[in-house]
């Protein structure tokens, strides 16, 4: 399923109209914490394709049907801009600078890749019982590899001097991720 958004702020709640509606039509309940959860990482990505392409853009979800109770939904936001996404160290009075942190916050998986003349930013979130372990597992930069060639563990249950290392390491060009616990 898609959805067509246009450059305009508004369409981040027609976006997240759009996606509850197609949770209920899969059988995922509202309160449930995967549509919780899958609607404000549909509300950062779209956010961040309106505000950082001035474009048009296109959501995608891919939703398991309403049977399966332990299964991958799948949230893709492509866009015409070929700039990748860039985590911020979002200071602790800053009003934005904190989508991409929650995205790998909360999401089982994400990533992104070159598409055509732009770009599409992935995440998935697994369909089951919350585990106590996920809470206290350190986040990993959506599993991409920086420039520099190493994976980032900067993320709740890291070291305070993995996070001041991240904003330190040019690889990440003054850039570290917010420890954001689920639970």
């Amino acid at each position: 399923m898609q959805l067509e958004i246009r450059p305009d702020p508004a369409e981040v709640g027609r976006a997240r109209r759009w996606a509850r509606s197609r949770l209920a039509v899969s059988g995922i309940a509202s309160d449930e914490s995967l549509a919780e959860t899958l609607v404000l990482l549909v509300s950062e990505l779209v956010t961040n394709a309106v505000v950082h392409t001035g474009a048009p853009a296109v959501l995608r979800l891919s939703l398991p049907g309403a049977a399966a109770e332990a299964a991958t939904v799948r949230l893709e936001v492509a866009d015409v801009s070929t700039r990748a996404p860039v985590p911020r160290c979002a200071g602790d009075d800053a009003t934005n600078g904190r989508g991409l942190a929650l995205v790998d916050g909360l999401a089982d998986r994400w990533g992104w890749s070159a598409e055509g003349a732009g770009k599409r930013i992935w995440c998935e979130l697994d369909r089951r019982t919350p585990s106590p372990s996920r809470a206290a597992a350190p986040a990993t930069c959506g599993g991409r590899v920086p420039a520099g060639g190493s994976v980032c563990a900067v993320g709740a249950g890291a070291p305070a001097a993995c996070a001041a290392a991240a904003c330190a390491d040019p690889a990440f060009d003054g850039l570290a991720y917010e420890a954001v616990q689920t639970a």
